[in-house]
């Protein structure tokens, strides 16, 4: 029993390391909405995430490919694909599935940026799956994938004040006194993505989920 327990583990650790030297590539989606009438809006702070990993690690949005804007780059010994679906916020799906089947990603090398109305502005929070809580960009990806099962890295942007409309709310552009809240949130950010390169999703989700701005 012994041996067997052994055989099995040293096969374990070989697909590991066959799946690291492969060469796999992580798929970093942001969510947004596309057009300069809706670049400064909350629901697209997925898009400004993409745009941060971008600038941080100098790759060039520079490429069409399956209803998106996609970069290509090397961050903590992986390769990465900067992805921002081209097909409005509620179709993300199309284009998302159609580049995890080009790429042959893995659903655990998928990782999605997105707004959240019921985190507060300044907070994030990672997930290894879960449901839509009515984000319809994730929504769209789960059904076109057929499962909720990849990782979401959810941006807080906070409630509507009063009664005021969320559909309203997210299509706004963040408010002066939020744009400094934001560019701390953004570069949080991309310190949690580099650290689920680096060291996986758990470790990653122990150092960053929570408040970014603590008062």
């Amino acid at each position: 029993m012994e041996a067997l327990f052994e055989k099995l583990k040293s096969l374990r650790s070989s697909s590991a390391e066959s799946k690291e030297s492969s060469g796999i590539p992580f798929l970093l989606v942001g969510l947004g909405n596309p057009g300069r009438e809706y670049r400064d809006n909350r629901h697209n702070i997925g898009f400004m995430a993409i745009d941060r990993l971008a600038e941080e690690w100098d790759i060039s949005m520079n490429r069409a490919q399956s209803k998106a804007v996609v970069g290509f780059g090397n961050r903590e010994g992986n390769k990465v694909i900067l992805v921002k679906p081209q097909t409005y916020m509620n179709l993300s799906g199309d284009s998302v599935a159609a580049l995890v089947k080009f790429y042959k990603i893995p659903l655990d090398h998928l990782i999605v940026f997105h707004d959240d109305l019921d985190l507060p502005l300044g907070s994030l929070r990672l997930r290894s799956t879960g449901g839509s809580a009515g984000q319809k960009g994730i929504g769209s990806i789960i059904q076109k994938l057929g499962t909720p099962d990849f990782t979401r890295i959810r941006i807080g942007i906070g409630r509507p004040p009063g009664r005021m409309d969320a559909a309203d709310y997210v299509l706004q552009a963040f408010g002066k006194h939020e744009i400094e809240i934001v560019q701390t949130v953004l570069e949080q950010v991309v310190r949690a993505v580099e650290s689920c390169l680096k060291d996986g999703l758990e470790q990653a989700m122990n150092l960053y989920n929570g408040p970014v701005i603590r008062e």
